[in-house]
C-alpha cells in the first residue's frame, strides 16, 4: 500500500511496505510535464534475421507465443494509449506483417512507413509521416527491444520535455579492454567511463526534424549521434537491463525466460 508521496525534480518518490512490513522506496517519473503533450514513437524494424540463422526476420519471431514486434508495440501502448505509433518496415516485409496481424488478431492502431536504405533513412521516412508540431515529443525505438519498462519510457519522455534530447543507458558490468593500434596489445580501461546505450531515444519533434534534415554520414549510428551533429547536448537517463536487443538465438532464449518470468 502506498503510504507517502514526495515530489522531486525528476519524479515522485513512492513509499510502500511489503508483507513483512519492510519499507521500500521507488522513484516514479513525474509525467505531468508531458501529460498533455502530443507523443509519437517511431518503431524501426528492418532486420533480416541473418544472425538468427533463419529466413524469418527477427522482429517477427515468436516469444511467449507472440511476435517480438507486437510485444514491442504493446509496451508503448501500455505507457500511454494515446501515443501515436509509427511503424517502419521494409516494403518486402509488409505483406507478411499484415498476415501476422490477422493471425494474431493484432489491432493496435499505428501508421506505416517504408524502410530505407539505412537506419537513418528509415527513421527519416517515419519522421516524414509526422506533421511539424513544436509541442510534440518523438521517440525512436528498436523493434526488437520488447522489454523496455514503462518506467523507462516515461522517464525518457519526461526528461525530453525538459532537455530536448534523451537517451536511456545502463552501466557496464564487465571489465573493458581497449585494443591498441599496434602489436595486437590491449589495455584495461575504466568501465565507469562508459555506458551501454538503449532505446527509446526521445527528442523534441522540432529538434529531431532539424537533425534529420542533415545529409547522411556513416558516423550516424543512432539518433543521438544525428542530433549531436547539430551541436545539441544529449541527456542520459537510467534504462533497464531487461531492455535487450534481440539479435541472436541466445537472445531468444533470454527473451523466453523474461516472458515466462513476467506471466
Amino acid at each position: 500500500m502506498i503510504q507517502d508521496l514526495r515530489g522531486t525534480n525528476h519524479g515522485v518518490w513512492v513509499t510502500s511496505y511489503d508483507a513483512n512490513e519492510a519499507c521500500h522506496w521507488s522513484l516514479v517519473p513525474d509525467t505531468s510535464l508531458v501529460k498533455n503533450m502530443k507523443k509519437y514513437i517511431i518503431i524501426v524494424a528492418g532486420g533480416k534475421g541473418l544472425r538468427m540463422g533463419g529466413e524469418v526476420p527477427k522482429q517477427f519471431l515468436p516469444i511467449g507465443g507472440k511476435p517480438v514486434l507486437m510485444r514491442t508495440m504493446e509496451a508503448f501502448h501500455r505507457f500511454d494509449a494515446d501515443v501515436q505509433i509509427v511503424l517502419v518496415l521494409p516494403i518486402a516485409q509488409q505483406a507478411y506483417w499484415h498476415e501476422l496481424c490477422v493471425e494474431y488478431s493484432f489491432t493496435l492502431p499505428y501508421r506505416l512507413a517504408n524502410g530505407g536504405e539505412t537506419r537513418f533513412h528509415s527513421v527519416k521516412n517515419g519522421l516524414d509521416t509526422i506533421p511539424a508540431d513544436e509541442e510534440a515529443l518523438v521517440g525512436v525505438h528498436d523493434g526488437v527491444r520488447p522489454f523496455v519498462s514503462t518506467e523507462v519510457i516515461a522517464r525518457c519522455y519526461t526528461e525530453a520535455a525538459r532537455k530536448g534530447a534523451v537517451v536511456p543507458v545502463t552501466d557496464v558490468v564487465e571489465t573493458v579492454r581497449r585494443l591498441e593500434e599496434d602489436g595486437g596489445k590491449s589495455t584495461t580501461v575504466s568501465r565507469d567511463d562508459y555506458k551501454l546505450v538503449q532505446t527509446p531515444q526521445v527528442f523534441s519533434l522540432t529538434l529531431l526534424k532539424q537533425a534529420y534534415a542533415q545529409p547522411y554520414v556513416s558516423a550516424f549510428t543512432d539518433d543521438a549521434s544525428v542530433v549531436e551533429a547539430l551541436g545539441h547536448d544529449v541527456t542520459l537517463v537510467q534504462g533497464n537491463r531487461e531492455n535487450i536487443k534481440i539479435t541472436t538465438p541466445f537472445d531468444l532464449v533470454v527473451a523466453e525466460a523474461l516472458v515466462g518470468g513476467s506471466e
